[in-house]
């Protein structure tokens, strides 16, 4: 047992760029927190909003340089993320009026911050996207696990998404990491924007689809294949299985099929029991 110990020891030790997860986590928690929820006693202050942003871009600092990243860089990194703050929180702002506009069940804006699921996971992707674009590692992943251990929404920081994105329920939502979609981009739980097979040769080339403005993906509707693109204004029914091209304006959907009884007893179902 102790040379199992010292075996442990000795490999976790020589772990110079292992970051603090729960540093992360705090981290994006706090900053969607005073974007989009802050406590009111921040907001009667200017003063204390402003001290409490600053604190977020001194523990962006201090998660910089425990990734190894010299004090220079990381300053520099840390003034490149805020700098793009304000146009995430734009984009933020439009996806969540998106999402007001095309659920009936959305009655106020501050409704969407508080409480839906797929906007944090959106939220906590753009923040990650704009930490993958400027090459950090390790954190922007931590950061979309987060959300997907929070909402079921799994979205990977590299893939590329549009404007006025639309997540409806969320739970069980797949976006790989090369995928692209377009703007006005509504989907359901349960899709999954993946690949037809994984092999770690393909690491660098596009295996997920693209998907263009203005589509709606339904629940359990699952989409396959670096090539495949599905064209704007398209609509992709419940549970379709979607491996080539769609061209703009289709409907893709599963055909049902109802068939009448006659006034015969109806067949006793197969018993089994789990």
């Amino acid at each position: 047992m102790l040379d199992f110990l010292t075996t442990i020891f000795e490999n976790n030790k020589n772990k110079n760029t292992y970051p603090d997860k729960i540093k992360s986590e705090n981290f994006v928690k706090k900053l969607f927190h005073i974007l989009f929820t802050p406590d009111h006693y921040i907001l009667n202050n200017v003063v204390v909003f402003k001290k409490n942003y600053n604190k977020l871009q001194k523990l962006l600092y201090e998660i910089f340089i425990e990734l190894n990243i010299n004090e220079k860089n990381s300053d520099n990194l840390t003034k490149v993320f805020f700098k793009e703050i304000p146009n995430i929180y734009q984009t933020l702002i439009i996806d969540a009026n998106a999402i007001l506009k095309s659920d009936p069940a959305a009655t106020v804006i501050e409704e969407i911050f508080l409480s839906y699921p797929g906007f944090f996971a959106t939220a906590l992707y753009r923040i990650a996207h704009q930490l993958w674009i400027q090459k950090i590692p390790i954190i922007p992943r931590l950061i979309t696990e987060y959300a997907h251990s929070k909402t079921g929404v799994d979205i990977h920081a590299s893939a590329k998404i549009g404007k006025a994105f639309s997540i409806d329920h969320g739970t069980g939502i797949v976006i790989g990491s090369s995928t692209k979609i377009g703007n006005k981009v509504k989907i359901y739980q349960g899709v999954t924007l993946g690949a037809i097979y994984v092999d770690k040769n393909l690491a660098n080339i596009k295996r997920h689809p693209t998907i263009e403005d203005q589509v709606t993906i339904y629940a359990g509707a699952t989409v396959l294949g670096g090539e495949t693109v599905i064209g704007h204004d398209s609509v992709l029914g419940g549970n379709v299985w979607v491996t080539k091209s769609i061209p703009p304006f289709s409907i893709v959907y599963q055909k049902s099929e109802i068939k009448m009884r006659n006034n015969s007893p109806f067949p006793d179902p197969i018993n089994f029991m789990i």
